[in-house]
């Protein structure tokens, strides 16, 4: 699994060790976010039977060895976030990791891999949206994501690999990535900073609880046929400012808000069309959303000192 040391990435290895599995994770520790922070998310599985770690970057090839005798690649590694950065950092960190990955995998020997995408490759929508819809991102990531679809589903039928994508909808849940917005209200509410709000907080979000997010990557992983593409979302779409005054509320206290305008790069709502991952995978979300942040909260008092700086 590459990206085995990130949010989703620690969280899908302990339920893969959990389901008798064996991982072997690679990551390559960019400083994307603070190492830390993955350190952080490593901790349970550092001392874990059946967990190796290597520290490895994708575009550094060499990993046909560490792929060898795996049944499956899971592909996490990339470039996070719709606003961290250019064209090119995402071509490579995506497009450029994706296509060395599948071939690695081909080389190792393995026939299956499993690509995490996302729901920025839909770009506007304006109700649940199936796999099928035209694919119209917004944003230089969002790009970048379609693309590593597209190459990686050009080289699985040239190599003989089954291919099947996962587009993820806005996960949350303990270990989020400090950049991303309910880590960041509560770092800046408990320590007392501001947190930029863009457009009010007026977008819609699909928001998925991590543990769910991973029980659709473990079944797909098992069950999800060659060329299959599935949503991966929390089922119900919920404006920003609404989740927020949720997490407030359960908090007990909310930051100061830095009001900035809306970003053309992101898209004014988000929702998933869930019919397709029920049908093949057996797969539903199980924890709405004030389940989720409240199992988010519970964990963010231990991670305040990692999250502080961000918001």
């Amino acid at each position: 699994m590459t990206g085995a040391a990130g949010f989703l990435g620690s969280h899908l290895s302990e339920r893969l060790l959990a389901g008798g599995h064996e991982v072997v994770g690679i990551d390559a520790f960019t400083g994307f976010y603070a190492r830390r922070l993955k350190e952080r998310n490593l901790a349970a599985l550092r001392v874990a039977r059946g967990f190796d770690l290597y520290e490895r970057d994708v575009l550094d090839g060499g990993l046909c060895d560490l792929l060898r005798g795996a049944e499956v690649a899971c592909h996490l590694a990339g470039r996070p976030g719709v606003r961290t950065g250019g064209a090119a950092a995402f071509e490579a960190a995506n497009v450029g990791a994706t296509r060395a990955l599948v071939r690695a995998a081909a080389s190792a020997g393995l026939t299956r891999v499993v690509l995490a995408s996302s729901s920025s490759v839909y770009g506007a929508c304006s109700g649940p949206v199936a796999e099928d819809a035209p694919l119209a991102p917004l944003s230089p990531y969002g790009h970048s994501k379609r693309r590593a679809e597209l190459v990686a589903a050009d080289l699985a039928g040239k190599l003989g690999i089954e291919l099947v994508r996962l587009r993820y909808f806005t996960v949350y849940g303990p270990r989020q990535r400090p950049d991303m917005a309910f880590a960041r209200f509560v770092a800046a509410a408990l320590d007392g900073g501001a947190m930029p709000l863009l457009g009010g907080g007026a977008q819609r979000r699909d928001f998925t609880y991590v543990a769910d997010a991973c029980e659709a990557t473990a079944l797909a992983l098992e069950r999800g046929p060659a060329g299959a593409v599935y949503n991966v979302a929390g089922g119900r779409s919920v404006a920003l400012a609404d989740a927020l005054a949720l997490l407030g509320e359960r908090l007990g206290r909310e930051p100061a808000f830095e009001h900035r305008a809306a970003d053309g790069r992101e898209p004014r709502a988000t929702e998933a069309d869930l019919t397709l991952a029920a049908r093949e995978l057996g797969w539903a979300p199980r924890v709405g959303l004030v389940e989720g942040i409240e199992c988010q909260l519970a964990h963010a008092g231990a991670e305040l000192e990692d999250l502080a700086g961000w918001a």
